[in-house]
């Protein structure tokens, strides 16, 4: 996932006739998405602006695309149904869902009935009351394994924060509220979408971003799709979050700084060595340490040479035409009376 530093739409630029975009991505959902459509239906029905439903469907092989224009006739709703040709994974079907959307606000939830659609119109109202760019909710009564998912899931949420600096209790909780002008900002690639609130961090303050305690529903249909093997996979994509974070926009310090150290200790040993050889006159020429101090050496040029390509490749990307290298998030004249 990155950010742009290319202009991007604003509050300004998004299709001011929609106030809501709902995200739904959804796979083999055929059980749950009519019921989920009802249930989104009734938690709206007191909503005084437009709203649109865009549901993903990530690659479904069962009935869950047929059920969900039925349900959509059924309401009368502005549903709109984006099919993918496969399956690409729940961060895809998110990143489709935000690049379809017209609304000003974004909520994303799961298709599993799990979240409460309940929670939408008091998560945007806490939103716009706080000035949020991120609402993200907390199962503080979660309906799940405490095993295969409770556990883990804790550990992770620990482990992010830490790590990102972004402290939420349930980093994995998809109802969320965003607003439209931020989320477009970021994109998400991979498995990113677990690690949203720490990409958003980076376009924005992490105390623009906060959480608010969700209902949380037992699974009624089907199988979860995620299990304990998703932990590993967990692990090696906060390695990538924690580079991106930090040296997406100088990834020479990333090198550099490793390459400066393997160098210093190259020299340390071969000085070393080098007085061994021309001081006390022993042989060095069999001994390991000699083979590991130019081995050290020439990993110190790899990284520092990998470093410059790498600010190259970065000044390319972000330099181009139009690239400022910030952000403007408004502008205001107070002597107008703005």
């Amino acid at each position: 996932m990155q950010h742009s530093a290319f202009p991007l739409p604003t509050e300004n630029t998004v299709d001011n006739g929609i106030e809501l975009s709902i995200v739904v991505p959804v796979f083999n959902e055929e059980e749950s998405v009519a019921p989920l459509i009802a249930r989104i239906v009734a938690a709206l029905a007191d909503f005084d602006k437009p709203w649109e439903l865009i549901l993903v469907d990530d690659g479904s092989t069962d009935a869950t695309v047929v059920n969900a224009r039925k349900s959509a006739t059924d309401y009368a709703i502005d549903l709109r149904l984006v099919e993918f040709q496969r399956n690409f994974g729940q961060s895809a079907g998110l990143q489709a869902g935000f690049d379809h959307a017209r609304g000003r606000l974004i909520a994303t939830l799961d298709g599993d009935l799990q979240n409460d659609p309940m929670d939408i119109p008091m998560m945007i109202e806490a939103l716009e009351e706080r000035d949020l760019d991120l609402l993200s909710g907390w199962r503080k009564s979660r309906q799940d394994g405490l095993v295969l998912r409770k556990i883990p899931s804790w550990c992770a949420n620990s482990l992010i924060g830490a790590t990102t600096g972004v402290h939420l209790h349930d980093y994995g909780c998809s109802l969320k509220i965003y607003r439209a002008s931020i989320i477009k900002q970021v994109r998400i690639l991979g498995d990113m979408h677990r690690f949203i609130p720490a990409w958003v961090a980076s376009v924005v303050p992490s105390s623009r971003i906060g959480e608010i305690v969700v209902n949380h529903h037992a699974r009624q249909f089907g199988q979860s799709k995620y299990g304990i093997s998703r932990t590993v996979r967990v692990l090696l994509d906060l390695l990538s979050v924690l580079f991106f974070m930090r040296f997406k926009q100088r990834p020479g310090h990333f090198f550099g700084t490793i390459g400066f150290a393997a160098g210093a200790l190259s020299m340390l040993i071969l000085a070393y060595l080098g007085i061994e050889k021309f001081v006390f006159g022993e042989s060095i020429g069999a001994r390991p340490l000699l083979l590991v101090g130019v081995m050290l050496f020439l990993s110190s040029v790899q990284l520092i040479t990998t470093g410059i390509v790498a600010e190259l490749i970065t000044r390319s990307h972000l330099g181009g035409p139009g690239a400022t290298g910030y952000i403007v998030r408004q502008e205001a004249r107070p002597g107008d009376g703005a």
